[in-house]
């Protein structure tokens, strides 16, 4: 029973996740030949204040991005 363990970034939709999790449910029945109900997916979210990219954390460099679109 393979169990697929993905971590994002909070804030994306239920019905995003729900059709990212069927997808790959789809490529791990046709990749490695098992039965669908074998299969489990989970889903981390993280709150991006808790995600640093180069030591920032993601939630900071959002606002810096969103500053410099405005400039």
């Amino acid at each position: 029973m393979p169990i697929i363990d993905v971590t994002l970034l909070d804030g994306r939709d239920d019905a995003t996740k729900r059709r990212f999790m069927r997808e790959l449910t789809d490529l791990a029945e046709s990749t490695l030949q098992i039965p669908r109900h074998s299969i489990r997916v989970v889903i981390r979210e993280v709150p991006r204040s808790h995600y640093a990219v180069g030591g920032v954390p993601k939630d900071e460099l959002d606002v810096r991005a969103n500053n410099e679109r405005d400039v």
